[in-house]
């Protein structure tokens, strides 16, 4: 059984350095490309968004000096690079993915559209989103649930190095404590760091659960699709 038809990834920038300090690790990449082949094998609708903070992040920039918008435009650019790695690893296992990008940079990308990404997911292919929105001062978090509403995905998975949400960081507090379920307005109350609040607003007032997981462990994707009970949801 399929626990989620239609699912939308979001995997952090960082993830792909993998032990490095910068980048793109290689292995991991290809540990990510082989499990999503894997469900998207067992008949899920796959569609991801990568961030880019392993290349550039503009937040961080803008506090060196960069301009906001100009800091931000090149984050984008940092998703799409990180997107068309992926887009290769997934092509080097056999599966079938489509690069859409939030501006036009044709022939890097294709120009996204609702219609056009439904129908590539409806066919098989695992669709790829980047850039973001395409607008500064918003992040791939919050891309991602844009793109989750939009598409009408079953849930947004947040893969993470960390097996869950917890009551504190449980890399600095070893007394902290995991949740099996837990509600957007616990995340705003115990201003608990899983996503900004834009995206975690935007999920909530348009029902989209999220579902947190460690997904630098092979096999985990596919066990969240079995309905195995490995990390947090966060529902109404």
């Amino acid at each position: 059984m399929i626990a989620y038809k239609r699912i939308l990834l979001k995997l952090s920038g960082e993830s792909l350095m993998g032990n490095r300090q910068y980048g793109i690790d290689e292995n991991r990449l290809a540990q990510y490309a082989t499990q999503i082949k894997e469900v998207a094998d067992m008949g899920v609708q796959v569609a991801i968004v990568i961030g880019g903070g392993n290349i550039f992040r503009g937040l961080s920039g803008a506090s060196k000096g960069f301009d906001r918008v100009k800091g931000d435009q090149m984050g984008m650019l940092a998703t799409v690079i990180n997107s068309l790695a992926l887009s290769s690893a997934l092509e080097a296992v056999g599966a079938k993915p489509r690069v859409l990008t939030a501006v036009r940079m044709e022939p890097i990308g294709e120009f996204y559209s609702k219609q056009k990404a439904l129908e590539s997911l409806n066919a098989g292919e695992i669709v790829i989103f980047s850039a973001g929105t395409g607008c500064p001062y918003f992040t791939t978090d919050t891309g991602s649930s844009l793109r989750a509403i939009e598409i009408e995905a079953d849930v947004m998975l947040k893969g993470t190095r960390v097996d869950g949400i917890y009551t504190a960081d449980p890399e600095k507090d070893p007394s902290a404590t995991k949740f099996t379920e837990i509600t957007y307005d616990e995340i705003y109350n115990r201003n608990l760091k899983v996503m900004d609040l834009t995206a975690t607003t935007m999920c909530k007032e348009n029902d989209m659960p999220i579902y947190v997981f460690d997904m630098d462990t092979p096999g985990n994707l596919k066990k969240v699709l079995e309905g195995q009970a490995i990390g947090t949801l966060v529902k109404k």
